[in-house]
């Protein structure tokens, strides 16, 4: 099992931890099996989208926040962060990746994404290879 740290800078991002991911998988010395992810965090998510364009995951940040808006919520009145409540919980805290020949098999537009909802912040991504 690994850890990744992963300082994120804005209240909502999306950040491509998929070379990090990596990195834990070389160090794990599997060829083939499961890589699982995991974010220990209720206000961040874990997705696989697209890499090349900024846009699709500038494009999914927007859809979320028109789908749930800030401040309409009955958490607010605890920490005002309801709606990064339901948006990580939505999205998921966790993806599993297979691994074949010691590389993530990930498609060629696809990357490994933590999803911040209540930045910034320090976060933990938990990877464990099998």
């Amino acid at each position: 099992m690994a850890e990744i740290r992963v300082r994120t800078r804005k209240t909502q991002e999306m950040v491509d931890i998929t070379g990090q991911i990596e990195g834990a998988l070389q160090e794990s010395g599997v060829s083939d099996g499961l890589c699982f992810v995991f974010v220990p965090h209720a206000t961040a998510a874990i997705v696989i989208n697209e890499n090349a364009d900024p846009n699709v995951c500038q494009d999914l940040l927007d859809a979320l926040g028109r789908l749930i808006p800030e401040g309409s919520w009955r958490h607010d009145r605890v920490d005002n962060n309801a709606a990064a409540h339901i948006k990580a919980s939505i999205l998921g805290p966790s993806e599993t990746v297979a691994i074949r020949g010691g590389r993530l098999r990930l498609g060629t537009w696809q990357s490994v994404m933590l999803v911040e909802f209540d930045g910034p912040r320090e976060r933990t991504v938990i990877v464990e290879v099998k």
